[in-house]
């Protein structure tokens, strides 16, 4: 297994182009698989918990930058704060205020992604199109000196439908393109668009993806 996930990585790194960042998706997986990725040169790992993230931080070399890819709960920021690189699922202006306040007790500014909703499945996070313009619009967002908005994340439905999953990531870049334009047209951090995961990076490309987190084409089926 060992030899296998930095075959895989090494297959995945020649398809993706140069201007993509691959999120290894880490959760559930050990120190010793993460590990296997870092001997190849990999640095960028993504984790969906808060607190496993931050137990793989202590025990793991520290110039591995830490995503955070899953829904964060307000009241778990603080554990990522002092050391997290980017957070992609920023599904609320709640959220955002607590990323500022725990950054700002920590010296820090944290990169942000607002998280967009745009599959059909409820059981997916994220705001909606006029939610995240309505934050940009406000002063109380202007007032927010330690978050830095970096550009925005979606996730396609779960289906075989790629013609959906086109038309889903199509909407995202949309969504970004028109966020650039009235509010970021001379703010150059505000570049990137997270989308595609295992099963669409491709297609996410495509469309105009900057990064994809990708776990499951990595190390194998996720631990439970």
């Amino acid at each position: 297994m060992v030899s296998q996930i930095a075959d895989i990585y090494h297959n995945l790194i020649t398809e993706l182009p140069a201007h993509v960042v691959l999120v290894a998706v880490s959760k559930t997986k050990s120190a010793d698989e993460i590990m296997e990725l870092y001997n190849c040169g990999h640095l960028t790992f993504g984790e969906s918990k808060a607190q496993e993230m931050a137990a793989k931080y202590e025990a793991l070399p520290k110039d591995i930058q830490w995503h955070m890819v899953g829904h964060l709960q307000t009241n778990k920021v603080k554990y990522i704060a002092p050391f997290v690189k980017l957070i992609h699922s920023v599904d609320s202006f709640k959220l955002l205020k607590t990323i500022n306040k725990e950054a700002l007790k920590n010296e820090r500014i944290i990169d942000c992604l607002l998280q967009i909703h745009i599959a059909d499945e409820e059981t997916k996070f994220g705001m909606d199109f006029s939610e995240a313009m309505d934050i940009f619009e406000s002063e109380e967002f202007r007032e927010l000196k330690n978050i830095r908005i970096r550009g925005l994340m979606g996730m396609a439905t779960f289906t075989d439908d790629v013609q959906k999953i086109r038309k889903e990531f199509k909407q995202l870049r949309f969504d970004f393109n028109m966020m650039k334009k009235n509010f970021f047209h001379d703010d150059d951090n505000f570049n990137q668009r997270s989308m595609g995961m295992s099963d669409d990076w491709a297609v996410a490309i495509g469309e105009g993806s900057t990064m994809v987190r990708i776990g499951s084409s990595l190390f194998g089926k996720r631990n439970t």
